[in-house]
C-alpha cells in the first residue's frame, strides 16, 4: 500500500491555531555556526538553545514544520523511559543512570518553561493512568511505580478496578497507576509554538528543503534539493524515523514503526466527561498499547496498533474503531473524522541513541514511543555539546546500542519479534 494513509490530514493540522512561514529560498546564507537537519521537536529545541546564545542557526526539513512524528503523534507528555531504568542502571551504573532519569524530568519542567515564555497554546493538561489491562498487570504496575518513587517521582497513587471505574468509562481494565505528573498537548501547535520561538531568536527555518548529502570536514558542507549548498561548522541531526540513508551507518541504529489514530466527531461536555472524567491522558499496560485522551474541543483521541512490516491498513479509520469500541463500547453511534498514521524511531534495546559522528556531526534518535518528552531534552544536550559542555551528552552517548539487521532481513525479523509481544499481550 501506498504511504497516503500516513500522510492524510491530522487533527492536529486541522486544528493548528496558527501558521508558520519558513525563510525564502532567497535568504540562504552561505555560512552558519550551525546547521540542523530536521524540524520536530529535537531540531527544533537544538536551534532553539542555540539562537538564544547567540549562533547563527539554520533550520532545514524535507517538509514543512512538524510534519513527522513531533505534529501527528498521541500527545502523551509521559515520564521517564519506555523499558524502565535497568538497563541504565546496568550500562552506567547508578549515578548516570539517575543522571539520565532526571533529564527526563528536566524535560517536563523545559516544555512547561518554553510555554510560559513563548506563549505557546497547546492545550497542556495534567494527569495520566496507566491502565491494566490484565489482572497479572497490577503487579508490573506496582513494580512500574516503586522504581519511579525510587528515582524521586512523587504524586503517583495506585487505583483499584472501581477507583478506575469512576473516572474512565470502561469495564476493559483492572486498575491503573495514576501519575499527577504527567499528561497531554496538542502537538503540532507545541511544535508550531517552538519554531516561531526559533525565528524570534534569530534563527532561520527552511522547510520544504530536503538535505541530500552531508560532507564533513572544516567547515562541514550541507547538499540541499536543487543544487544549493551551505556550510557551517557544526551539524545537528534530528530526523528520528525519517532519516533514510541521509548519515551512512545510522541507518541501521533506529527503526520506522508505524502507529495510528483516529479521532472521534466532538462528543460534547457531558459525553466526553463520560468517557474520562478528569480528562487525564490513558495508556494501557500491553507492549503494543492502546492509548486515548480528550480533546479540547471534547473528541476522544484514540491511537494504538503498530506495523513492522511497511504494510498498512487500506481503510485505517475501519481498522482502528473496533479496537476504540472494544474499550469504549458506548461510541458505536459516534463517526471518526481524522484517522493517519506516522513513524516513530526504535532502537534494538529501546533507549535513546545519542551520539556523533566524525567530528562535527552530532544525532540523537530512537525515542521508542517517549519522544514527546524526551525529544526537546535531548536537542537541548546536543546543543550543550556543540556549546562546549558535553557533560550530559556524554553520558547518553555511552549507552550501547545494537544494529538493526540490514537488507532483506531488516523488517521480517522485527515483524516476527512483535509476534512473540503481541501474543504475550494476548495470553498474559
Amino acid at each position: 500500500m501506498s504511504e497516503a494513509v500516513l500522510d492524510s490530514t491530522t487533527y492536529y493540522r486541522a486544528t493548528a491555531n496558527r501558521e508558520f512561514k519558513g525563510a525564502a529560498a532567497a535568504q540562504l546564507p552561505g555560512r552558519v555556526d550551525a546547521c540542523v537537519i530536521g524540524a520536530g521537536f529535537t531540531g527544533l529545541s537544538a536551534a532553539l538553545e542555540l539562537a538564544a546564545a547567540g549562533r547563527s542557526v539554520a533550520v532545514f526539513d524535507t517538509g514543512p514544520v512538524g510534519w513527522g512524528a513531533s505534529g501527528r503523534n498521541g500527545g502523551q507528555v509521559c515520564t521517564g523511559f519506555s523499558p524502565g531504568m535497568a538497563g541504565f542502571e546496568k550500562q552506567l551504573g547508578a549515578a548516570d543512570a539517575r543522571l539520565c532519569f532526571d533529564v527526563s524530568e528536566e524535560a517536563k519542567r523545559l516544555m512547561t518553561s518554553r510555554i510560559g515564555k513563548y506563549g505557546i497554546d497547546c492545550d497542556l493538561t495534567w494527569g495520566f493512568l496507566h491502565a491494566a489491562a490484565r489482572p497479572s498487570h497490577i503487579a508490573h504496575l506496582q513494580e512500574h511505580a516503586d522504581e519511579l518513587e525510587r528515582y524521586g517521582v512523587s504524586g503517583l497513587a495506585m487505583l483499584s478496578r472501581e477507583e478506575l471505574a469512576a473516572k474512565v468509562g470502561s469495564k476493559a481494565y483492572h486498575g491503573a497507576l495514576r501519575e499527577s505528573d504527567a499528561g497531554h498537548i496538542h502537538t503540532l501547535n507545541y511544535c508550531l509554538g517552538l519554531a516561531h520561538a526559533v525565528q524570534q531568536e534569530g534563527g532561520m527555518i527552511f522547510e520544504n528543503t530536503a538535505v541530500t548529502a552531508v560532507q564533513d570536514g572544516t567547515p562541514v558542507r550541507l547538499s540541499l534539493a536543487g543544487g544549493r549548498e551551505i556550510a557551517c561548522d557544526q551539524v545537528i541531526v534530528a530526523c528520528n524515523a525519517y532519516l533514510g540513508t541521509l548519515i551512512p551507518g545510522l541507518n541501521h541504529r533506529v527503526m520506522p514503526v508505524a502507529s495510528y489514530v483516529i479521532t472521534t466527531e466532538g462528543l460534547g461536555d457531558d459525553r466526553a466527561r463520560n468517557l474520562i472524567r478528569d480528562r487525564e491522558a490513558v495508556t494501557d499496560s500491553n507492549f503494543v498499547v492502546d492509548y486515548m485522551r480528550l480533546t479540547a474541543d471534547n473528541r476522544l483521541l484514540f491511537g494504538g496498533r503498530c506495523s513492522y512490516s511497511g504494510i498498512h491498513p487500506k481503510d485505517l479509520a475501519a481498522n482502528m474503531r473496533p479496537r476504540m469500541l472494544r474499550i469504549f463500547p458506548q461510541l458505536e453511534d459516534a463517526a471518526v473524522e481524522f484517522a493517519w498514521g506516522g513513524h516513530i524511531g526504535i532502537t534494538y534495546n529501546r533507549l535513546p541513541d545519542v551520539g556523533r559522528q566524525g567530528r562535527s556531526i552530532y544525532y540523537a534518535h530512537g525515542y521508542s514511543g517517549q519522544g514527546l518528552i524526551l525529544a526537546g531534552m535531548l536537542g537541548k544536550l546536543l546543543a550543550e555539546a556543540v556549546l562546549g559542555d558535553q557533560t550530559r551528552f556524554d553520558v547518553f552517548s555511552r549507552i550501547r546500542h545494537l544494529p538493526f539487521p540490514g537488507g532483506v532481513l531488516r523488517r521480517p525479523a522485527l515483524t516476527l519479534g512483535m509476534l512473540y509481544y503481541r501474543l504475550r499481550d494476548i495470553l498474559s
